[in-house]
């Protein structure tokens, strides 16, 4: 057979026709074989750069933000707050500051040098702060990591080792009400023929050096986003354990653990954008300005799986305002049923093709219900019980399946839907213009092929209820942080709740499932990341 590789060009002569044409064919298949081979490179090599390229931007804006941590620690402006905002202003600084360093050290441990033009963050190594001796009083868990074959490993002798010595490390943790100290003990073993030692390497973890086990970090978080602890109550409570845990520590343990959420909230947010139906709703959330030491108003965002959903999940997103464009940046390449208020913040997002609204029915009660409480008007009265009708029927279609349910609410709701449309119009006539029952009876018109789109799908709920359930947590939270300190804070405290809320509508106890996650983080695959997700997680058996 001719070798495409080792012939000359003076055997070419000695070729008959038949071989010379068998010798192209094959020159043209390896050549295209290259090109091929060549296109391939060229799209790694173009995907590599845009990485690289990605990664830089990246990194330069960590670096940008970091800086401007700084001068907003030490500008003078800061002077302007008063003692509480200065507080939660600091231990947010050190959240955000851990957070943002936490990323930046990722990013960095993807390139094989540091970028030109990158350098440590603030422009010099970070100092490490001088540990303090944990309190001996606290009563010390060993956690024992031996060999396990304490023969020597060279096959030339397999003789019996001696133990000579262990390496010791204490981290702090903590079980509801008792804190006590994890040490590690990893004995060393050595053939004293071969000079050989061997030792367990430490067990991985999310991060390393750091003092916290999983256990307290998951505690800490939980308590600050779930029981909406401040870190300021937090270090009264350790301090009567005798620990000493300051704030703005407490406030860096939960910038870290936001970090390293990161892959998951995204994961989490395309399951719960996986649903044909979304329910979405908005509450507002102050925001301090360090500029003015005064309060803005943010909005916390909430999307919802359908209400009718086997597997439950919502997912948060902290933005600066309440427009249009918030949704929509959220819901790209989404497409179904979207259901929300008639908060006209909502139209640009549902305008696209694929979309469709419908709009929640108890928002329509509520203003029926106002005017029946103050007595205000008798036509309210009987809003209310032809909409108590419906919801009878909801609630004994709530356990059909969806082509039961929209099969009974043809025919027992949809009756009642046309009669009181009819109604509606003959009492609107009857009002004056103006008056609070007319507003009532307009919203109701005005919005009414979207309050009846449930009729007309299954699988859509009569109301919004479902979501607002789920946003209520930021309600009470802000009863007790009154306020979140950054931008950052808002963003970091978003994807903390979207796993745990998620995490307890699945049934999960949150500090269970996120110690768990923190666990397991350093060794999980990212292509079987979805495992830790909260509708997928099974407690450790």
């Amino acid at each position: 057979m001719l070798d495409v590789q080792a012939i000359k060009p003076q055997d070419l002569k000695a070729l008959s026709i038949a071989e010379l044409a068998t010798l192209a064919a094959r020159m043209l298949a390896h050549i295209g074989e290259q090109s091929r081979h060549i296109g391939e490179q060229d799209k790694r090599i173009d995907s590599q750069a845009q990485a690289i390229k990605w990664r830089d931007a990246k990194i330069e804006s960590i670096t940008f933000q970091l800086a401007r941590l700084k001068a907003w620690k030490f500008g003078a402006k800061t002077e302007r707050m008063n003692a509480e905002q200065r507080d939660i202003f600091e231990e947010t600084l050190a959240a955000d500051q851990a957070s943002l360093e936490a990323q930046l050290a990722a990013l960095q441990a993807t390139a094989a040098t540091t970028p030109k033009g990158v350098s440590a963050p603030e422009g010099e190594p970070r100092r490490q702060p001088k540990r303090e001796a944990l309190p001996a009083h606290l009563p010390r868990v060993d956690q024992r990591i031996e060999p396990e074959d304490t023969r020597c490993p060279t096959p030339e002798c397999g003789q019996p080792m001696v133990r000579v010595g262990e390496d010791i490390s204490e981290r702090l943790d903590i079980v509801p009400a008792q804190f006590f100290v994890q040490r590690q003990i990893r004995g060393k073993w050595a053939c004293r023929c071969c000079q050989l030692l061997v030792q367990e390497p430490a067990a991985p973890q999310v991060f390393d050096n750091a003092l916290p086990t999983p256990g307290l970090q998951a505690h800490t978080v939980v308590s600050r986003f779930v029981d909406h602890i401040p870190y300021y109550r937090q270090e009264q409570i350790h301090a009567r354990s005798g620990v000493r845990t300051p704030r703005s520590t407490l406030a860096a343990w939960g910038g870290q653990t936001g970090a390293q959420l990161m892959p998951l909230y995204e994961a989490h947010r395309e399951f719960v954008l996986g649903s044909r139906v979304v329910h979405a709703d908005e509450t507002p959330i102050a925001l301090l300005d360090p500029g003015g030491g005064k309060t803005k108003k943010a909005y916390m965002w909430a999307y919802a799986r359908g209400a009718f959903e086997p597997e439950p999940g919502v997912v948060f997103d902290f933005c600066a305002g309440r427009g249009g464009q918030y949704p929509c940046e959220f819901l790209k390449g989404w497409a179904g049923t979207l259901v929300v208020d008639a908060y006209s913040g909502y139209d640009a997002a549902l305008s696209l093709h694929g979309r469709s609204t419908a709009y929640c029915l108890a928002h329509a009660r509520r203003k029926f219900d106002e005017l029946v409480k103050a007595n205000a008007s008798v036509v309210a009265g009987q809003a209310i019980q032809r909409l108590a009708w419906l919801y009878r029927i909801e609630a004994d279609a709530k356990a059909l399946t969806a082509g039961q349910r929209l099969q009974m609410r043809k025919e027992r709701s949809q009756p009642l839907w046309d009669e009181m449309h009819v109604w509606l119009q003959l009492e609107r006539s009857r009002v004056p213009d103006g008056s609070a029952i007319a507003k009532a009876i307009d919203y109701s018109l005005n919005h009414w092929v979207g309050l009846g789109r449930y009729l007309l799908d299954g699988d859509v709920p009569i109301d919004n209820n479902h979501v607002e359930n789920r946003i209520r947590p930021w309600a009470l939270g802000r009863r007790n942080w009154l306020f979140i300190g950054s931008q950052l804070a808002g963003e970091r405290a978003a994807v903390v709740m979207s796993l745990l809320q998620s995490a307890k509508l699945n049934g999960h106890e949150p500090w269970a499932y996120l110690k768990d996650l923190l666990t397991r983080l350093p060794t999980q695959l990212n292509s079987r990341i979805e495992e830790l997700l909260p509708h997928k997680w099974q407690p450790p058996g």
